[in-house]
């Protein structure tokens, strides 16, 4: 992680913050109205009693500021905390834990730090509808198991209390990689050809070319793309000419070492936000040119339209 500098304005005093985040929001500096849509029709309120950074729409008649429709909306935290947990996230490899958030940016409970750290993951959701690869790209497909699933157990006549079996207590996680590019992650229920399929043609081009592993869900699915090449790790194979799964592994290397060293323990109700916060890193990583500064300024981008409510954190339903 690059350290940060602490000294910028941005990050201790409230009005340089604000500044900051309305130069990322509107890059061109005319506020584009987020209640009604409305262009060029907002006016800065200067009135003492609603302190700075207020703006009234002429189209809707109503007010905003920098934090409307955001995940940071009604948020009692200051603006300068939000933008240093944007930045220490964004910019930690492995991720940073919310005792981590509480002590740096002393927010005074875990359950803040928690739930804001929710937050910035919600605005690292990839919303881009374009599949990945394309035509003479190649697309990497693993998937993983991690934790344990939210399965209880069940009553047999003459068997008593069955505890599920390994296979189904563990969490399932498939992720594509688009060599050279983006990732793509999604918890699913099952290593079933349809629960995987419904993904990895709708998240990956039909016209790339899919590697994968051996394993036998894949051999049907593979017809759809351009072509479908194997490796065979069961026989230690783990690359043939330019055909591996290497980059979806390096992928699960860094998701189970955060998952593990930094988070230590994530619910099944939890998983696709950290799946959306490893996904958001490994897309904007270096490597791409993306740098930590950057990196934090697309998060806060895509803080903009959405919104995470604490009773939304409790969602459970898988993909």
């Amino acid at each position: 992680m690059t350290p940060v500098d602490l000294s910028a304005p941005c990050y201790h005093d409230e009005n340089a913050a604000r500044k900051h985040l309305e130069a990322i929001r509107w890059p061109d500096g005319k506020p584009t109205c987020p209640l009604c849509g409305s262009l060029d029709k907002a006016r800065p309120l200067n009135g003492k009693s609603m302190g700075p950074g207020w703006y009234y729409c002429e189209a809707c008649q109503d007010k905003f500021t920098v934090r409307t429709g955001t995940v940071y909306e009604r948020s009692h935290i200051p603006l300068h905390k939000w933008l240093l947990a944007f930045r220490l996230m964004a910019s930690s490899k492995k991720g940073i834990s919310a005792h981590q958030l509480m002590r740096t940016l002393d927010l005074g409970s875990y359950r803040t730090a928690w739930f804001m750290a929710h937050r910035v993951r919600e605005a690292m959701r990839d919303t881009d509808p374009t599949p990945l690869g394309g035509k003479d790209k190649i697309v990497e497909a693993d998937e993983t198991f991690f934790g344990k699933a939210d399965i209880p157990s069940t009553f047999k006549t003459g068997e008593g209390w069955v505890k599920p079996k390994a296979y189904d207590s563990k969490m399932k996680v498939l992720t594509l990689v688009e060599r050279g590019g983006k990732a793509r992650s999604v918890r699913i229920a099952s290593l079933t050809q349809g629960d995987i399929r419904k993904h990895l043609v709708t998240k990956a081009s039909r016209e790339s070319h899919l590697h994968t592993d051996e394993a036998s869900h894949y051999v049907k699915l593979g017809r759809e793309f351009a072509s479908h090449e194997t490796v065979n790790h069961s026989e230690f194979e783990w690359k043939r000419g330019d055909v591996s799964t290497h980059a979806v592994e390096g992928y699960f290397s860094l998701f189970k070492r955060g998952m593990r060293g930094i988070y230590q323990h994530c619910s099944e109700a939890h998983l696709d936000r950290y799946l959306n916060e490893f996904d958001f890193r490994y897309s904007n990583r270096s490597a791409l040119g993306v740098e930590d500064a950057e990196r934090t300024t697309r998060a806060v981008k895509g803080a903009a339209g959405k919104r995470l409510l604490y009773q939304g954190t409790r969602k459970t339903k898988v993909a």
